[in-house]
């Protein structure tokens, strides 16, 4: 027993069946690596990423302004993708009067450097030229008025001008990446602002003093000048010693990004957000993470060497390396749980059901009771479900990572302190959910409004693309409704041609068409050939589409 625990994969096994446990599996292949958080044995986070060149959510590019659009307050940026990106003017504050700040701070204390931009010199040329001393003056009279607005982004940055910039949502659909000009670099516990000497915490820690000992700790790192930090939610509770490395860290890489940034090539991407593997260890793995599988013996040694790097070694021991030969996913259970996200109808424990719809326009969710629930006009049991479903439409949010305007049709309830109940539970739910979300309380119709944020494309267009017989409607039109067009059309042709004689017509159509032509059909076709004195013959063709159907002449097989 004993020599069974010390194999990994016995250790693996044992651990599959042991309850309350807190898991992450990663399974890593060619084209894609997928990643899993199961939470006492139900799944709670699960994130795919593939092998492409569309830009990333994090990566920093060099790019040059293409246009400008005043009738959007937009500017179309070049960054060497397919498509040009989006960068709205509000997304260049206060990114530019940070950099106004910088650069006129750079140019008082050496005159002689020659900063290589011309948005740098737009900028000087708003503060004037003179001596140094009157430059210093000048700049600090004009510093305490100036305010930089969407009106002056034209001026400051026209067709043609180079920025950095960092996108912030990947492109969707038609839609190109959209970019924003305030730089920042997620670490572990820390998120560094290049741009910005702004220090704060996450608001998703309320403890008043545990805020006071993290803003303690964060003004006593030795921070770079014009250099900011936001300590993020994972935080809570650490030593200065992890804050310290962790900035080392983000330091590290933006002298990476300084040092492409000296011999520069428009557009180019100078920076790139870690991969999904580093990622979900960054985001994923805390104190209370039982262990992390993974399927590949090269990322399990990255994996390794990286959580004993940034997290100590007695995390690193939870890292296991997966090498049965059933798929990891089947092995744990999890894929049953992944194929169950892609459905439209989510059952809940209770016996009731949310159905899911992603639109173009919004997410809609309706709740319903079921056939599980007896009594289903009291108001407990109606709370009770709706409770329920708040859960399960939080945690389905994250999985799907679908977002923009969702709009909840929950149960009526009558009772305004069961209504606020609801809206307070669910705001609680979605505290943790690393999108940012804002909603509503509950209409008197009964419905929760609320926007989740999109970075990127949900899991469903990830996955799927949009078939290319009902368009994504999810419909098509019903054998009888074929049936009607079909007699309609041949009603035309016969008409047309009522006066030939050796006149017939083939109709070629999908099999299950033609089963509903020869069955339920047949004599209404029989009464158009004796109405017309016309010849008709059905064809089936497995390969036709089921919305469409051929009339021809069966001598020489044109079409008519």
């Amino acid at each position: 027993m004993e020599n069974n625990l010390r194999d990994p994969q016995a250790q693996i096994q044992a651990a599959a069946s042991k309850p309350n446990h807190k898991r992450i599996f990663i399974n890593c292949e060619k084209l894609e690596t997928r990643v899993a958080l199961i939470n006492d044995g139900k799944l709670e986070e699960y994130q795919i990423e593939r092998n492409h060149d569309e830009p990333q959510v994090g990566a920093i590019y060099l790019a040059k302004i293409v246009n400008l659009e005043e009738s959007l307050q937009a500017a179309f940026v070049d960054i060497g993708a397919g498509k040009n990106a989006f960068l709205h003017y509000w997304d260049m504050l206060p990114a530019s009067y940070d950099i106004v700040e910088r650069i006129t701070s750079e140019t008082v204390k050496n005159s002689k450097r020659t900063l290589p931009s011309n948005f740098s010199d737009k900028v000087k040329s708003l503060f004037g030229k003179g001596s140094k001393s009157k430059q210093l003056q000048e700049s600090e009279q004009k510093r305490r008025r100036l305010k930089i607005t969407v009106k002056d982004i034209p001026e400051l940055f026209p067709p043609g001008s180079e920025l950095l910039v960092q996108v912030v949502k990947s492109p969707i659909g038609s839609k190109g990446a959209r970019l924003t000009t305030n730089i920042s670099i997620p670490g572990r516990y820390l998120v560094l602002l290049p741009y910005s000497e702004h220090i704060g915490l996450s608001s998703k820690i309320e403890n008043r003093k545990e805020r006071e000992r993290l803003r303690k700790i964060m003004t006593e790192l030795d921070v770079p000048e014009n250099m900011g930090l936001i300590c993020r939610t994972v935080g809570e509770g650490r030593k200065q010693i992890f804050f310290q490395r962790d900035m080392d860290m983000l330091l590290d890489f933006w002298h990476k990004v300084e040092t492409r940034l000296q011999n520069p090539k428009v557009p180019s991407v100078v920076y790139r957000e870690p991969n999904l593997l580093e990622r979900a260890v960054r985001d994923f793995m805390t104190e209370d993470i039982d262990d992390i599988t993974v399927d590949s013996e090269e990322q399990y040694d990255k994996l390794q060497g990286a959580v004993a790097k940034f997290m100590g070694r007695r995390l690193a021991s939870k890292v296991k390396l997966y090498n049965k030969p059933k798929p990891i996913f089947e092995f744990f259970h999890v894929k049953e749980q992944v194929q169950d996200i892609f459905k439209r109808e989510v059952q809940l424990p209770s016996g009731g059901y949310i159905c899911i719809d992603e639109t173009e326009a919004l997410i809609a969710i309706d709740v319903n009771t079921g056939k599980g629930r007896k009594n289903k006009d009291q108001p407990d049991t109606i709370l009770s479900t709706n409770l329920e479903a708040a859960e399960e439409v939080a945690r389905q949010l994250r999985l799907r990572n679908i977002g923009g305007l969702v709009v909840i049709d929950f149960i009526d309830m009558r009772s305004q302190n069961d209504r606020e109940l609801l809206f307070k539970h669910m705001r609680r739910l979605v505290r943790n959910d690393r999108a940012k979300t804002k909603m509503l309380p509950l209409s008197r119709l009964g419905l929760m409004e609320m926007t989740r944020q999109r970075e990127h494309e949900s899991l469903k267009n990830t996955v799927f693309d949009v078939c290319p017989y009902c368009q994504g409607s999810g419909r098509i039109k019903s054998v009888l409704s074929m049936s009607v067009e079909i007699q309609r059309r041949l009603q035309e042709i016969l008409r047309r041609h009522k006066d030939r004689h050796d006149f017939s017509v083939r109709v070629i159509m999908h099999p299950e068409v033609l089963s509903r032509l020869k069955n339920e059909d047949a004599g209404l076709f029989a009464e158009l050939e004796d109405k017309y004195g016309k010849s008709l013959t059905f064809r089936a063709d497995p390969n036709i589409h089921h919305e469409s159907f051929q009339l021809v002449d069966p001598t020489n097989n044109t079409e008519y």
